[in-house]
């Protein structure tokens, strides 16, 4: 978990924010690519990636997708 305060300026850029959500992109794809490996999948088809607002000032990022076995 990752807690930070972030100043913010109305029209600008929050670059902070903008890496802190993106690492946190990585992370949830990471994890459902680990969780598709360990069912025994070679893919993942229809990827989708949410956010949301858990409280104020706080998000959630959230991958899903569904684990398929291709055939070679």
């Amino acid at each position: 978990m990752i807690i930070t305060t972030i100043d913010c300026v109305p029209g600008k850029e929050i670059k902070a924010y903008q890496e802190m959500m993106e690492e946190a992109r990585k992370i949830a794809i990471g994890r459902m690519v680990e969780k598709a490996e360990d069912m025994g999948a070679n893919a993942i088809v229809g990827m989708k990636i949410g956010t949301s607002s858990i409280m104020q000032g706080t998000s959630e990022v959230i991958a899903y997708g569904t684990a398929v076995l291709i055939e070679k």
